[in-house]
């Protein structure tokens, strides 16, 4: 079997992570239309998640937030998505990696989006090489090694009827 393998998880990664890149650069540009809102889950411990340590203290692993009345200062590029949300009062910037995402939904519409978690052997070179150069790889790993089985994405259940 060759290790050359198209890697098509991968590439639906990258494509899906791009809708979630374009909704928010859509918002950023225009606001929010109608009654559009996001609930955007992410890892807190991911390489390059800035946020303030009372929150990473309180959410260890993911946490979820929502874009819809409160929201400051939406800055969207391929790397990343950076804006100031209240907690407590208190304004707080986050800036989180499109690769740290792991849930992005529309709940106004039935959208929504989950992504699988990096792959900790191959590192994500999908969508944020950045947080890749952080994370090196352990010695003697094969990154190029496809992994056995794949995944679909059932379109069908977002689709307005």
């Amino acid at each position: 079997m060759s290790t050359d393998l198209l890697r098509y998880d991968r590439m639906v990664e990258a494509a899906l992570r791009r809708v979630v890149r374009d909704a928010l650069k859509e918002v950023q540009e225009h606001g929010l239309p109608g009654e559009h809102h996001f609930f955007i889950s992410f890892r807190t411990q991911y390489p390059g998640v800035r946020m303030p340590e009372f929150l990473r203290a309180k959410y260890p692993d993911e946490i979820t937030i929502v874009l819809q009345y409160q929201f400051y200062g939406l800055d969207v590029n391929d790397e990343r998505v950076e804006v100031t949300l209240s907690f407590n009062g208190s304004h707080e910037r986050l800036v989180v990696p499109m690769a740290a995402i792991t849930t992005f939904a529309d709940p106004s519409v039935n959208f929504a989006l989950q992504f699988q978690p990096p792959d900790e052997e191959e590192g994500e070179d999908v969508v944020d090489e950045a947080a890749e150069e952080e994370e090196a790889a352990p010695e003697g790993e094969d990154d190029d090694t496809p992994k056995q089985g794949g995944t679909v994405v059932a379109l069908d259940a977002f689709r307005k009827k």
